[in-house]
């Protein structure tokens, strides 16, 4: 998990310096200012999962199980780090007239004096759920065998992940909408939600592809 860590890290601020790659032919200097600050999630998503298959290569452990029991953690994590988002100002949401809009501060990194919507709070509460809902599949399902007319009807291994990229892809799509704040942009869609549209489809296909492979097997 430490290992992890530091990939995930290392895989947000690249991603984020891919972003920002007008900035830095502009002015090369911008990567020493950066070191610090200037992240993004779904690169250190991705760090984080490729140090960990490294790491189970070289350990010979099972990837897919680990990366089973890593997912939920990670969807906590990020809960807790989009309420970190919220009292920093970052990955504000846009001007609203709700009675749920948000008014942040002079010292925040949010645009001060309008009120916005709360974008890092409902990150943060989608994040939360999409944890019950990996834990509670993954306590139903588990790596245990039904027997059902000699079928195998588990869950396969990699399955609680893949359904984590599923989830959290359409999730960040449709939260990208609301959003206010400069984060990139590939044509008409958001980096991040250019990059949901292929986690999406990963994960969907991978999950498909290792529960039609399972079922094949006797139980």
């Amino acid at each position: 998990v430490v290992w992890c860590v530091v990939g995930g890290f290392l895989g947000a601020k690249i991603l984020y310096w891919i972003t920002e790659w007008k900035s830095i032919l502009e002015n090369p200097g911008f990567l020493g200012a950066t070191l610090t600050d200037g992240f993004v999630v779904f690169g250190g998503i991705v760090g984080g999962i490729f140090t960990a298959y490294v790491y189970c290569r070289v350990k010979k452990m099972d990837f897919l199980k680990f990366f089973d029991t890593l997912m939920p953690s990670v969807a906590l994590a990020q809960g807790f780090g989009r309420i970190g988002c919220f009292l920093a100002g970052c990955c504000y949401g846009r001007e609203t007239t709700s009675h749920f809009g948000v008014v942040f501060p002079a010292s925040s990194q949010a645009p001060a004096g309008v009120s916005l919507i709360p974008t890092q709070l409902i990150s943060a509460g989608a994040n939360f759920i999409n944890m019950i809902i990996l834990l509670v599949i993954a306590y139903n399902f588990s790596y245990t065998v039904a027997k059902n007319k000699g079928k195998n009807k588990s869950l396969p291994a990699g399955g609680i992940g893949y359904i984590y990229m599923i989830l959290y892809g359409i999730g960040r799509f449709l939260i990208e909408f609301l959003r206010n704040d400069y984060r990139g942009e590939v044509g008409f869609l958001s980096t991040s939600q250019f990059i949901s549209i292929f986690f999406v489809i990963c994960g969907a296909g991978l999950l498909l592809f290792s529960v039609r492979k399972h079922r094949a097997v006797p139980a």
